[in-house]
């Protein structure tokens, strides 16, 4: 049997693990590290001292913040 196809913000995460060579739980981490913080400048903090892409950086924080609101 296949796994189903991710969608949302964690349709990104396979080709976020192999950009940047971390899994996605680290990424997530540094999230949590950071709250509390806003939506965007948690965007920006992945953008601005990790270099990731705003696409990326974006599905990560809104994932991790889903999350935290479930």
């Amino acid at each position: 049997m296949t796994e189903p196809k991710a969608t949302g913000p964690a349709s990104y995460f396979p080709s976020i693990e192999k950009k940047y060579g971390k899994p996605i739980a680290d990424w997530k981490a540094l999230v949590r590290a950071a709250l509390p913080a806003k939506h965007m400048e948690l965007v920006a903090m992945l953008k601005e001292q990790h270099g990731l892409g705003h696409g990326h950086a974006n599905a990560i924080v809104a994932h991790t913040l889903a999350e935290a609101d479930g």
